[in-house]
C-alpha cells in the first residue's frame, strides 16, 4: 500500500510538471509584428528650379497588406521654399502593428539652372593670406603647432548648377593643422551666382556635431576663393584658397 501511495505521488508530480511545461509553452508563443512598408513616389533626390512651383509627389504605405497611405505623417513639405536656394528635407513616417516606427526621407534641392559659373575643383590654402582669429596667419599658427605642411585638397564638388559640396570649409584647420582627422573637417554646401558671390547653405562637423555660425564676403575670382567665417561664437577664420590647375 505504501508503494502505491508513493507511486501515486510521483504520478501527480509528473502531471504537475507536464502542466507547467504546457503553461511555459503558451508563454513562449509569439505573434507576428508587422512593420509599415513605405514607398516614395517620385525621386528621393528631387531637383526644383528656383521660382517654380513645388508639388510633393507623396508617399504610399501598406501594413500587413492593408493600405495605410492616409495614415502617413508628413513633416517638412510645408517648409520647401521654391524661391530660396538650398536643401529641404521631407520625412514620411508611420507606425507598425506594435507601434514600431518606419520612415523614409526625400531631399528637395532648389537651384538656379541659369548659373554657368564653374568653381569646382581642388584648392590649396594660401597659408600666408589666410588668417586665424584675425591675428595670425595660417602659416604662423601651423608652425606654432609644429605643422609646417601646406593645407591642401580642399575640394569644391558641383552638385547642380550654382551649388557645391565643400570637403572642409575650415580649410584644413582642425583636420590637417591640428591633426584631429577627417571627422573634424567642416563639410558644407555653398551657393554661387554668376558674379562669383558665394553663400553658405549648410555645414556640419561630425566630430562635434554642430555647424558654422555664418559665412561672409564669399567670393570666387579668377581661380581664387575667399570668405570669412565664424564658428562657436568665438573662432574667426578668413580663408583664401587657390585652385590647383
Amino acid at each position: 500500500m505504501k508503494k502505491l501511495f508513493i507511486f501515486g505521488l510521483l504520478a501527480l508530480g509528473m502531471l504537475a510538471l507536464s502542466s507547467c511545461n504546457d503553461d511555459n509553452d503558451e508563454l513562449t508563443d509569439s505573434r507576428l509584428t508587422y512593420y509599415a512598408d513605405l514607398q516614395l513616389q517620385g525621386d528621393e533626390f528631387m531637383l526644383l528650379p528656383v521660382g517654380s512651383t513645388f508639388v510633393d509627389p507623396g508617399c504610399t504605405g501598406t501594413l500587413a497588406g492593408e493600405d495605410i497611405t492616409s495614415k502617413i505623417k508628413i513633416d517638412g513639405a510645408d517648409e520647401v521654399d521654391p524661391n530660396t536656394l538650398g536643401f529641404y528635407y521631407i520625412t514620411y513616417s508611420a507606425e507598425g502593428s506594435d507601434g514600431y516606427p518606419a520612415s523614409v526621407e526625400r531631399t528637395v534641392c532648389v537651384y538656379d539652372p541659369t548659373i554657368t559659373l564653374e568653381i569646382g575643383g581642388s584648392y590649396d590654402v594660401d597659408m600666408n593670406a589666410s588668417m586665424y582669429q584675425k591675428a595670425r596667419t595660417y602659416a604662423d599658427r601651423a608652425a606654432y603647432y609644429g605643422n609646417t605642411s601646406q593645407c591642401t585638397d580642399i575640394v569644391f564638388e558641383k552638385i547642380v548648377p550654382g551649388i557645391y559640396y565643400v570637403s572642409d570649409i575650415f580649410g584644413g584647420w582642425y583636420e590637417q593643422i591640428r591633426g584631429y582627422g577627417s571627422r573634424y573637417a567642416m563639410t558644407a554646401y555653398v551657393s554661387v551666382d554668376n558674379d562669383g558671390n558665394i553663400g553658405l547653405l549648410s555645414s556640419y562637423i561630425a566630430g562635434w556635431g554642430d555647424s558654422v555660425d555664418y559665412l561672409d564676403n564669399g567670393k570666387f575670382d579668377n581661380g581664387v576663393i575667399s570668405y570669412d567665417l565664424c564658428y562657436a561664437g568665438q573662432i574667426y577664420m578668413d580663408l583664401v584658397l587657390n585652385r590647383v590647375e
